[in-house]
């Protein structure tokens, strides 16, 4: 384009050598910038994760107040559906747009006019300027991020409008309710009412504006830019550290996969702090599906709260509020082992699991390979252990840089001895999380609420007087499924709603239901099969109490039939005495008093307990010793086989909670009979009478 012709000198004071002969040094060129996307606009510009459709521009000599050519350029957009207030406001059309350039080519053509208008205006470095935050941190950034994309270093930093006009004038509104109309009100100007081009009234008046601004008190004045992080720095956190909550989100439903890199990549255009992405780990510590994310300041905050619902792949990410205490929760730790590992900045960390329990720094080192060495040597192996030394099968590695990582992770599930060893990316926040789990973790853990039996047993018969619920949702509750049968609830017996759990203690999704009759059993499951609780479909099938009393006891309901409970596998149980079928008992926790009690059985014990427990043959000289009162009942006496050599009788206690035992009479634990061995030395096996 062709450069406007020069405009003689004005009489009167020269701005541009008054802009030389002060000390002070002034801003650069100014590059002023307006978008719009295909959906929302204003506030809300960017919020609906459309692409954008128009960049309008213009050039400002801030020393010399002189201005470049205007520029409008359309983009092409993926998606051509324009939302009705586009529309109505840019007057623009699906067809225009479908004849429009790329974004990669816009971006292209504006780097180059704007570098011609800058060079005819004088030269130097220029720096954009835009109304607000949401064009660049939460469209530009965002959609060249989905488009793989890579954005000039001229789109890293830029002045916000708003910001600079609050700053010259306080005692106005807030930055974040200012817009360009009101900006152009407060100061006086008059603006061009007739222009009805879309975009260039809004560049015109922010040029006004800013022209304005310069005539006025510099000060600060177009002085701090703003930054967009280029990349996210890892970094440890501290249970002393204090986090305000108004800068902490919660995302939900990431994938099982995704790393903090993958998270910052989702929130790309707003400053998370160092250290600031927490991945979550369920009971097991497997990464969840969640994420606390801590920003720089709470405006980041609230724009990435307008990013709910957002996409990462094919799956979309809720984002809600979360507290300061939360985020130190997951990501704080207290171990200076840990600090250590943590100190080395710029490290990508990588997860080990399945180690064998006799590998050593040695071991993993020549695992890896020289081909991808880790920082430090042993030093930049982290192994994590139980409280009393004992191996988990887990190590975090350091690596300094993508790239070693990436080669490291090519010997994901290769084998080390007879394991094969699982790879994956870490993060700081994981690290504290692994190793306080483990350091808080018990010895033997214990059940979170006593279990007592029933005063009443499960009557057994094989009339088809129950119903089975498949497919609950795991948050239902009894109340839920008395809402669910409706008028069918009043047949159900006292004390008659059996919910299922797993061996972690956890809802399965299923129920059984006793009914006062088979004809209500069947009348029930005929209306309510397959109806809808919480937009689940719920199956309802008739059984028989026989059949529930198999599931609740552990074993399972199958199309070839019922499999038996573990505990009457004749292989788990050689060479022992197998009693007599029991009278079923279900348990529940000791404080419920409502009448549909939520309770399920452990049967032959709690899934906490070792899995070497047996019945065994009650030897004569237990029985003339023991209370005749614990032994009235065939196979009472239980033998645990690698019991911990620092378990004490507390411990050993807590795993029959759901038991029939005299708790008093700590005389029934005794060790087995091994050879003597020294006061310091427990024994590894007991007996439970």
């Amino acid at each position: 384009m062709t450069p406007p012709p020069p405009q003689p000198p004005p009489s009167g004071p020269n701005p541009a050598a008054d802009s030389a002969a002060d000390p002070r040094p002034g801003p650069g060129p100014l590059v002023v910038l307006f978008g719009a996307t295909a959906g929302a606009l204003g506030q809300d510009l960017g919020s609906d994760e459309t692409d954008l459709i128009l960049l309008v521009w213009q050039v400002v000599e801030p020393r010399s107040r002189q201005v470049g050519t205007l520029h409008k350029s359309l983009v092409r957009a993926e998606a051509a559906a324009l939302s009705p207030q586009c529309r109505e406001a840019s007057g623009l059309s699906a067809d225009s747009l479908a004849r429009a350039e790329p974004l990669d080519k816009v971006l292209q053509q504006f780097s180059q006019l704007v570098s011609g208008d800058v060079a005819l205006l004088g030269g130097g470095p220029y720096m954009l300027c835009t109304d607000g935050q949401q064009l660049l941190r939460q469209v530009l950034h965002p959609e060249a991020s989905r488009k793989n994309l890579a954005l000039p270093d001229t789109f890293f930093s830029f002045y916000d409008l708003r910001r600079e006009f609050h700053v010259q004038h306080p005692s106005t509104r807030p930055a974040r309710d200012l817009t360009v109309a009101t900006m152009a009100q407060d100061l006086g100007l008059e603006t061009d009412a007739t222009e009805d081009d879309f975009g260039v009234w809004e560049v015109k008046t922010m040029v006004a504006v800013i022209l304005h601004l310069l005539d006025g008190p510099r000060g600060q004045l177009f002085s701090k830019p703003e930054v967009v992080k280029q990349k996210y720095e890892t970094g440890p956190c501290s249970k002393a550290d204090v986090v305000d909550s108004e800068t902490v989100v919660r995302a939900r439903g990431l994938p099982w996969q995704s790393s903090d890199q993958d998270v910052a990549r989702f929130f790309t255009g707003l400053n998370i702090a160092r250290g600031g992405v927490a991945l979550c780990l369920n009971a097991q510590g497997r990464r969840n599906g969640e994420a606390l994310i801590r920003f720089v300041d709470s405006e980041q905050r609230d724009l990435a709260l307008q990013r709910h619902k957002h996409h990462m792949g094919v799956r979309y990410i809720e984002v809600y509020k979360a507290t300061g205490e939360e985020f130190v929760k997951i990501a704080g730790g207290t171990s200076l082992e840990v600090a250590r590992f943590l100190s080395r900045e710029d490290q990508v960390i990588l997860r080990l699991r399945g180690l064998p329990f006799s590998a050593g720094p040695a071991d993993v080192l020549g695992f890896l390979g020289p081909e991808c060495p880790v920082t430090g040597g042993a030093d930049g192996l982290l192994f994590v252990r139980h409280p009393d030394g004992r191996p988990t099968g887990d190590a975090f590695a350091l690596f300094a840089c993508e790239e070693l990582a990436q080669a490291a992770l090519r010997r994901h599930k290769g084998t080390l001895g007879k394991r094969y060893i699982e790879l994956f990316r870490s993060t700081a926040a994981e690290v504290q999380q692994v190793l306080n789990r483990y350091a808080s973790s018990p010895l033997l853990p214990t059940l979170t609420a006593p279990l007592l039996p029933i005063p009443f047993p499960l009557a057994a018969g094989t009339g088809r007087d129950c119903v089975r619920l498949r497919g609950l949702p795991y948050t239902a509750t009894i109340e839920d499924i008395l809402s669910f049968l409706g008028e069918a609830a009043a047949d159900i017996r006292p004390h008659g709603v059996h919910m299922v759990l797993n061996q972690q203690g956890r809802p399965s999704g299923d129920a059984f239901i006793q009914m006062t009759s088979a004809e209500r059993a069947l009348a029930a499951a005929q209306r309510c099969h397959k109806k809808a609780m919480k937009e689940r479909y719920v199956e309802v099938v008739p059984c028989s109490t026989e059949e529930m009393s198999h599931v609740l006891m552990g074993g399972t309901l199958g199309r070839s039939g019922m499999s038996p409970p573990p505990c009457k596998l004749p292989s788990l149980l050689p060479a022992a005495r197998v009693p007599a079928a029991p009278t079923p008992v279900a348990y529940y926790p000791g404080p419920a008093t409502q009448l549909y009690m939520n309770y399920t059985a452990y049967y032959p014990s709690p899934p906490v307990s070792p899995t070497t427990v047996g019945y065994l043959t009650t030897p004569p000289a237990a029985l003339a010793s023991a209370p005749t009162s614990v032994l009235s009942q065939p196979g009472a006496l239980v033998r645990m086989q690698g019991v911990p050599y620092t378990a004490g009788m507390k411990d050993l206690l807590s795993i029959f909670q759901a038991y029939q035992l005299a708790p008093d009479d700590y005389t029934s634990l005794m060790p087995v009979g091994d050879p003597p061995r020294t006061v310091l030395q427990a024994s590894k096996e007991w007996v439970c009478l």
